[in-house]
């Protein structure tokens, strides 16, 4: 049995062993930990080596980098992700989605097609969930069809509570009571979403950066507040990656802070704040190759 570390003020993060963890952090999912974030990853990781019974980071970065330290690379990058989210957050995606995105694609569903819509690095799943609000209250017989949203993550944490779709009073302090009346279902510490909607969202673990499994295409992917971690180059590659996925007319929604730096080298065109589209001509090209 591991003896417990020592206390959090035993322990000490030396600028080698910072560089080593971000160093590791970056290969295992994309994410920069910028210089400066020291207090950070100590205050965020000192747990996690009481809770494996190492004394220093030392030995806490070879348990990392060895064959028996998979499973603590997931633990890792989860400790040092920040999951900053709630519902309807950036409202005006959702405005968007609900007065042009969805009136199209709900008739394409009402006609027996698919829609598929994406929230990648969907934290918490609020974003997902307020995802399907919206679809349930342009079409409230949305259960009907052939309409799915997946959302993933990087932690599996985040997965997890996702599934569960329990929310504490803070997450749903900006929902209205009719939404909540409509959607949640109150417990005796928190509130739960609805089966109905529960049904409608897929969660699965994934890092960006890997292979995506996925072989169809998606009408909508909201990628929001995610590639801020990332290099430069990294989010390029990640924009690219998304626009190859994006369905005929595909929209693609960002964060506030988010921005294509170069549209020549997309196939994306703005279409509101933060949002995009794939180009008409692309579009058009994609649907012949289709027949």
């Amino acid at each position: 049995m591991n003896a417990p570390a020592p206390k959090d003020e035993r322990i000490t993060l030396s600028a080698e062993e910072f560089d080593a963890l971000a160093a590791i952090v970056h290969e295992v999912s994309g994410i920069v930990v910028s210089a400066g974030k020291s207090s950070m990853v100590h205050s965020r990781l000192w747990k996690r080596l009481r809770a494996l019974g190492k004394s220093d980071y030392s030995s806490y970065i070879a348990h990392l980098r060895s064959p028996e330290g998979v499973e603590e690379r997931r633990h890792l990058v989860s400790a040092l992700t920040t999951n900053v989210t709630g519902f309807f957050r950036e409202n005006h995606h959702f405005e968007t989605l609900r007065d042009q995105v969805l009136p199209p694609l709900l008739a394409r569903a009402r006609a027996g097609g698919r829609v598929r819509l994406w929230s990648a690095g969907c934290s918490t799943g609020a974003e997902a969930y307020s995802m399907a609000i919206t679809i349930a209250q342009t079409a409230p017989d949305f259960a009907n069809y052939d309409i799915r949203i997946l959302a993933t993550d990087i932690d599996p944490l985040m997965v997890a509570h996702g599934k569960e779709a329990r929310f504490d009073l803070n997450a749903v302090a900006g929902l209205s009571e009719d939404l909540r009346t409509q959607f949640l279902i109150p417990a005796e510490n928190d509130f739960q979403i609805i089966p109905a909607l529960r049904s409608l969202v897929q969660f699965r673990e994934l890092n960006l950066h890997d292979a995506w499994p996925m072989s169809g295409g998606f009408d909508v992917i909201f990628c929001r507040n995610v590639v801020i971690y990332f290099t430069p180059e990294a989010r390029m590659r990640l924009w690219t990656r998304f626009e190859s996925k994006l369905a005929p007319g595909g929209w693609m929604f960002m964060g506030h802070s988010e921005r294509i730096p170069d549209l020549t080298q997309t196939r994306l065109d703005p279409a509101g704040i933060t949002a995009y589209r794939l180009r008409a001509e692309d579009a058009a090209t994609k649907a012949t190759q289709c027949l």
